[in-house]
């Protein structure tokens, strides 16, 4: 028996939307439906923290439609989403909400389709624009879309936005919007860079949250005795190993053993990256770059190097040797466990470093006590290889480049799928981007027999 809350048909919709989800058979509303569904038709903005799958598409869908007003022909609802593919199932749905509301419009506008066929299709307004942030920025620009009459602005997916590196665009679009307007954001993940974002689009938003929460940023430390260098790199490897991870940062105390441990770790098949301080200032640039992307599963890092160090969910931070200071001790682990996601840190310890563990005990308000490391058979497993390839291309902000421009290219005829770009970043002078392993050739291709920004451009793996 549905939990009468839980029930559309108690919701105060349009008997067109009422009709339609009984067509579609969605009696039972989901969790986040039921949490987010009566905020948003009552014109609050809201904050929304859901995966994809978890029918947020429809919580939106139906807030946006309650409002629409088919006799004005003007774009009263904008939805923003990071990929075409992602776009287009957003469409599937709401138009499926909108079967029994006459005469509504929807648009798609995404890159790696024609423009002009777009901006025609816009001359007779649309009602309901739906479309990734680069191509929209591009129609808003050239004046062809007006968002003057906005009711309802949508971000789905927000923080994969950001990722792609479509701040600057969704400034631009939200420029051109009115004060008065319902602002929606969807996101599964929680990073600074996205309550900042909320913070300058949301009135008073109302937050909603559906998943299974860890408790509060549970950090589990470990600590592990070993004799020497040997016994402490072989250390790093069964942690490495036990623990599968695609992230995982190693601090070390001096360049020398950043360079020597990066070193050993590769000859064994991990995708490992260094960051110390003789890196000139692009090596740095692109070892984080391929870090943050997934294109490399180790970093292995002085403190120095790795201050400001922007990387949203570290899984596994090892203490190669105990930071000189508590605080920075307290600093390295708090890379991991973030966003509500559970961390694992660890340190390796040895008998001539009694003093800073006692230092540490009292930094930490418990008495640390050594635990056995992983068993010697995890040495039989093969290192997690990292899932992404970053590619880098000659040309960046200098030469106009932006994510959408690489994200229409790499997706357009013959192309590769959304889902298999990664993150984008867009520099002075050249473009990184991550995308999935098993298509990075196709991609490589896509890039140097195709057009960027209607150029020829040049591209190559970023090793």
């Amino acid at each position: 028996m549905t939990h009468s809350s839980d029930s559309f048909s108690e919701l105060a919709l349009r008997p067109e939307l009422l009709g339609a989800l009984q067509n579609l058979n969605f009696t039972a509303m989901t969790p986040i439906q039921a949490q987010s569904v009566p905020f948003i038709l009552n014109g609050d903005d809201l904050i929304a923290q859901a995966k994809t799958g978890s029918g947020k598409t429809v919580a939106f869908g139906l807030g946006l439609l309650q409002k629409l007003e088919p006799k004005w022909f003007s774009t009263q609802a904008l939805v923003l989403c990071p990929t075409r593919e992602l776009a287009e199932q957003v469409a599937t749905e709401i138009r499926k909400l909108a079967s029994q509301i006459e005469n509504v419009k929807l648009l798609t506008l995404c890159g790696g389709t024609p423009f002009k066929p777009q901006a025609a299709s816009l001359e007779y307004g649309a009602h309901i624009v739906v479309g990734t942030p680069g191509r929209v920025e591009d129609h808003v620009k050239r004046g062809t879309l007006f968002l003057d009459d906005l009711n309802v602005l949508v971000l789905d997916e927000a923080d994969r936005m950001l990722e792609m590196g479509f701040e600057e665009s969704l400034t631009t679009i939200i420029e051109q919007t009115p004060d008065e307007r319902q602002s929606l954001l969807f996101s599964a993940t929680f990073p600074d860079s996205i309550q900042q974002l909320a913070a300058h689009i949301l009135q008073n938003p109302q937050h909603v949250k559906v998943e299974s929460v860890h408790n509060d940023n549970a950090i589990r430390q470990h600590f592990y005795q070993v004799a020497n260098e040997a016994e402490r790199q072989k250390a790093v490897k069964l942690v490495l190993l036990a623990h599968q991870t695609t992230s995982a940062v190693v601090f070390c105390n001096t360049k020398r053993e950043v360079q020597d441990l990066t070193d050993d770790l590769k000859t064994q098949g991990f995708s490992a990256v260094a960051l110390h301080g003789d890196l000139e200032q692009r090596e740095r640039d692109q070892t984080l770059i391929q870090f943050a992307n997934q294109s490399a599963t180790v970093l292995v890092a002085t403190d120095v190097a790795a201050r400001g160090l922007d990387i949203d969910s570290v899984e596994v931070v090892i203490n190669y040797h105990l930071a000189h200071d508590p605080e920075v001790h307290i600093h390295r682990i708090g890379r991991t466990g973030r966003a509500g996601k559970s961390g694992f840190a660890c340190s390796l310890i040895s008998d001539k470093q009694n003093y800073k563990v006692a230092l540490l005990e009292e930094a930490l308000g418990f008495e640390i006590e050594t635990e056995a490391l992983p068993d010697d058979s995890v040495l039989m497993q093969r290192p997690i290889k990292a899932p992404m390839v970053t590619l880098q291309i000659d040309g960046g902000k200098k030469s106009k480049i932006r994510p959408g421009d690489i994200l229409g290219a790499l997706t357009g005829d013959g192309g590769i799928a959304g889902d298999q770009v990664g993150k984008i970043k867009v520099t002075a002078m050249r473009s990184y981007v991550a995308v999935s392993k098993n298509v990075s050739q196709q991609a490589l291709n896509q890039l140097n027999h195709g057009k960027l920004k209607g150029r020829k451009t040049r591209a190559r793996f970023l090793n």
